[in-house]
């Protein structure tokens, strides 16, 4: 009899580290998972060659370029998640999850994100993206916010990185402020990592789901915090 995938249930989550470039999305996105023994995708690497391509040359990329990176996003954070809970040595644990990287510049770009398919009054959106019934599947963003002259300088010292530094002032212009949004927590790029993962945990307690919030609170206990 052949055995069908298992459907995700409210045990599972999906965790974006969001911002602009040069806010450190790498640095907390990777520190993040560690700290709560998830896995983690640096958004960047699922990006087409066409984008990286375009973005290498200094040309913004517009949504009709996002749209196809986003859904794959999407998609990767709901097969790693399936893979934990069929893992042997995973499926037993109370909450799966996963730690993606990803810009998450428009309000809509985040919609996508949250698997509620095609927000309203959009177009944009491809027709066949299928929600992923996100109220057992919650995202939650963790947005690190920072000053345009701190993300410039940090722009300008990444070396081999395909964003250009003179694209910031575009994402700028772009971000949609996902503050006031359900399921967001925003940390500070002033910060250091260990603060901003402390700051990203203590507002998640808040507002997370009871597996979640338990999973949380073993791990800092795991860490001796």
């Amino acid at each position: 009899m052949e055995q069908s995938t298992p459907a995700m249930d409210n045990h599972a989550v999906f965790i974006v580290v969001m911002g602009v470039s040069g806010t450190g999305k790498s640095t907390l996105g990777n520190a993040l998972a560690k700290a709560l023994d998830m896995p983690y995708v640096e958004g960047d690497d699922l990006h087409p060659k066409s984008n990286v391509e375009k973005m290498s040359s200094g040309i913004p990329l517009n949504d009709a370029d996002r749209e196809p990176w986003l859904e794959l996003v999407r998609t990767t954070a709901e097969h790693k998640i399936v893979e934990q809970q069929t893992d042997a040595r995973t499926k037993e644990n109370k909450c799966h999850g996963v730690v993606i990287t990803c810009s998450s510049l428009k309000k809509y770009y985040r919609e996508i994100l949250r698997g509620e398919g095609k927000p309203a009054g959009k177009d944009k959106v491809p027709d066949h993206l299928e929600p992923a019934e996100p109220h057992i599947f919650p995202t939650y963003f963790v947005f690190i916010q920072g000053s345009r002259e701190t993300l410039l300088d940090r722009m300008e010292k990444r070396p081999g990185h395909f964003m250009k530094a003179g694209m910031l002032d575009s994402q700028l212009n772009t971000l949609e402020s996902p503050v006031g949004e359900g399921g967001v927590v925003v940390v500070s790029t002033e910060d250091p990592t260990e603060k901003q993962i402390e700051s990203a945990e203590d507002q998640l307690v808040k507002i997370a789901g009871p597996y979640f919030k338990e999973h949380i609170v073993k791990r800092r206990g795991e860490r001796g915090q």
